[in-house]
């Protein structure tokens, strides 16, 4: 961690050291450039003095995107054009590398804002509809509200989209809402202003979530031992208290006109260094070879690791990559990480559906927008 902030605090001064010396040489500009950066470096301070408060990382964050990297990108196309001026026929290379690194940097800096603020609340509704031989013809058509990464202290304090996405997910009257993980980013604490909102969601077979790296608390640091622990048990309490099926390894039956599908839920499964707690064995114990399974599992690698070598599965619902909350057209960086890192994948019949998720530990979306995905079940005739 120390030396990715030092990478960082670097990141950050050698632009301002490029432009106070070369840029602005001169003018009174070159002090005022440097005044974003020391605020970030006492940001950065706090941080790592145990300040990790959600606002701490908000200011910080949206200093380093929105200020930072558009200084950096001034300055590499700053140098390249003065790279290319060196050559005769190139003499004007300077200057047009300042004007380009001025607009891409403004460019950088108009889209952070706009994801950090407009991009981090607009609530897509995503609508697919998927085909099983073995689905019971009682369930055909079947519709399941999924979402998942709430993440909920990104929102601080505020109820306003919460309650937006409590809505929406209400307005489609599906037969059950389904919840894969990451319902804080660090504490307990972050739910404290959402326990009315998260009651209100309804589905006539009821509510089921599952838990995500996230809801396990490791990630803060606590004055005693048993604090993670400790904000788990609150995490699990005020879900149930929301009246939602918080499923630990385990599963629920869902009959309809004499049939009937399994709900199966996992605490979360994933790779190092993301803590791994859930046992699909012990979850599918006692149920059928034959029925209808839809497994709730928070990291999609589950489905490649586990499930599809292990199980019957015939669905599975995912979260966890959040599509890195950026994504132009079909491409995301998450592909880099996850083979399956958002919307549908099928494998010999069997599925797995990734949510790309609500919210997020930075405040930040572009083209990722969080969403909602409305899946219909369909038996294939």
């Amino acid at each position: 961690m120390r030396a990715i902030i030092l990478t960082i605090i670097a990141l950050l001064v050698l632009p301002d050291i490029y432009i106070s010396t070369v840029l602005l040489r001169g003018t009174w500009w070159r002090i005022l450039c440097w005044l974003p950066t020391i605020a970030m470096m006492i940001l950065t301070a706090a941080f790592m003095r145990g300040h990790n408060s959600q606002t701490v990382l908000v200011l910080l964050f949206g200093a380093v995107l929105c200020i930072g990297v558009p200084k950096l990108i001034l300055c590499i196309c700053s140098l390249a054009g003065r790279a290319a001026g060196l050559i005769p026929t190139l003499s004007a290379a300077p200057r047009a590398g300042d004007t380009v690194g001025c607009v891409l940097a403004a460019a950088v800096a108009a889209i952070s804002i706009f994801s950090m603020t407009a991009g981090r609340t607009i609530l897509a509704v995503k609508r697919t509809t998927m085909e099983f031989e073995q689905l019971p013809e009682a369930f055909d058509g079947y519709r399941i509200v999924h979402f998942s990464d709430l993440h909920a202290g990104s929102f601080g304090r505020s109820t306003r989209f919460m309650s937006r996405l409590a809505e929406a997910i209400n307005a489609e009257q599906a037969d059950a809402v389904m919840f894969t993980g990451d319902i804080i980013n660090s504490s307990f604490e972050e739910l404290e202003p959402f326990g009315q909102v998260l009651a209100q969601l309804r589905a006539r077979d009821g509510v089921y979530s599952v838990t995500g790296n996230h809801d396990y608390s490791e990630y803060h640091r606590w004055p005693t031992r048993d604090g993670a622990a400790r904000s788990l048990e609150l995490v699990k309490r005020a879900e149930r208290e929301a009246g939602w099926n918080l499923l630990l390894n385990e599963h629920r039956i869902i009959t309809r006109g004499g049939e009937q599908i399994a709900i199966i839920g996992v605490e979360n499964v994933g790779r190092p260094p993301f803590p791994s707690k859930g046992d699909l064995r012990k979850a599918l114990d006692g149920l059928p070879e034959n029925m209808f399974k839809v497994l709730l599992s928070h990291d999609p690698t589950h489905w490649r690791a586990e499930v599809l070598p292990q199980s019957d599965v015939a669905l599975m619902l995912a979260g966890h990559t959040h599509a890195m909350q950026f994504r132009l057209g079909g491409f995301s960086p998450s592909a880099w990480t996850y083979d399956e890192w958002g919307g549908e994948y099928d494998c010999g019949g069997r599925k797995l559906y990734v949510s790309t998720g609500t919210g997020g530990t930075a405040p930040f979306r572009f083209g990722a927008w969080p969403c909602i995905d409305v899946i219909t079940l369909k038996r294939k005739s």
